[in-house]
């Protein structure tokens, strides 16, 4: 675990941890990576989404180690010299690499059973785009890969264009789909339709210090809504980063009991909350209830009639 203070994201695609100043990835198991890749010609974008990891600020990156073979690399040596000419072309830009490029080093088995180090590098989406700008163009998969990249930059500009209640709505969706994949991760591990409740509630109990009933009636929200629809964009981010990583742990860690999915779940919401107190958040009880994401959403449909 990397932990510290979360950086303030950047425009491209947010920084990311250095030396365990700037930020806070609470989960990323190499082995997993591996696992999740598909054959090399295999769709490179399916690989892409993948191997990509959730940085506590809510921006993507990728470890360079993982992509090299997806970009068609084999030695680690030629791959290093196309991530030099990345930060390179970083710098041209006027853009600091230390923001997008993090070197590192692992220790790693080898043959003999001894440790030893292993150079990687975490890349941030705009890092990944230079690298996949700058390796050789004879390999197909550094055309998908610029292209996908591209894809991804272009979406961001398009969210940061979106205004304060957009944004919240397409949070909000994205939510709703995260816990959708939760739901098939927890099955997966073993929890019952009948515990789905209890699952969810030691989430949130992990995540905000009170179950489920008792958040909702210090926010007076009725019992009859859902928390999440009349939640705003910190506390949607705050849960989905919970989702998410409560999903991954599930799957990584192949997790194969009822109790132990429950007591994952718990654990993984207290991370982010200690997360959000080690940064000096607000934390999501105390976070004022918005407006019913129902209502945002017909207000928009009303707007856009208007312009028409």
């Amino acid at each position: 675990m990397i932990s510290g203070r979360l950086s303030r994201q950047h425009r491209c695609d947010g920084n990311i941890a250095q030396n365990g100043k700037d930020g806070n990835i609470l989960w990323y198991d190499p082995i997993a990576a591996r696992h999740e890749r598909g054959t090399p010609m295999d769709s490179v974008n399916t690989q892409l989404d993948s191997l990509k990891k959730i940085h506590s600020n809510q921006s993507e990156f990728w470890m360079a180690r993982d992509l090299m073979p997806v970009l068609g690399y084999s030695r680690w040596e030629n791959f290093q010299a196309v991530i030099n000419k990345a930060k390179m072309a970083c710098e041209s830009a006027g853009i600091d690499p230390a923001n997008h490029f993090l070197d590192t080093t692992k220790m790693v088995q080898i043959g003999s059973g001894a440790m030893a180090e292993r150079a990687d590098c975490f890349l941030s989406r705009y890092a990944c785009y230079l690298v996949a700008m700058n390796g050789e163009t004879s390999k197909p998969q550094i055309g998908m890969a610029q292209t996908y990249f591209a894809v991804q930059a272009r979406r961001q500009e398009v969210f940061d264009e979106l205004t304060e209640a957009e944004r919240r709505i397409e949070l909000r969706d994205r939510v709703k789909q995260h816990n959708k994949q939760l739901n098939a991760a927890a099955k997966k591990a073993g929890v019952v339709s009948k515990m789905f409740g209890v699952f969810h509630d030691e989430g949130y109990r992990g995540l905000y210090g009170m179950s489920l009933a008792e958040i909702k009636r210090k926010k007076n929200i009725p019992e009859s809504e859902t928390l999440l629809d009349c939640a705003g964009r910190v506390e949607l981010a705050a849960n989905d980063f919970r989702i998410t990583q409560t999903e991954q742990k599930l799957t990584v860690e192949n997790i194969q009991s009822q109790q132990a999915a429950i007591n994952a779940h718990r654990e993984v919401g207290r991370e982010v909350r200690e997360t959000i107190r080690k940064i000096g958040g607000r934390m999501p009880e105390n976070l004022p209830p918005e407006p019913h994401i129902k209502k945002l959403k017909a207000s928009r449909k009303k707007q856009k009639k208007l312009i028409e």
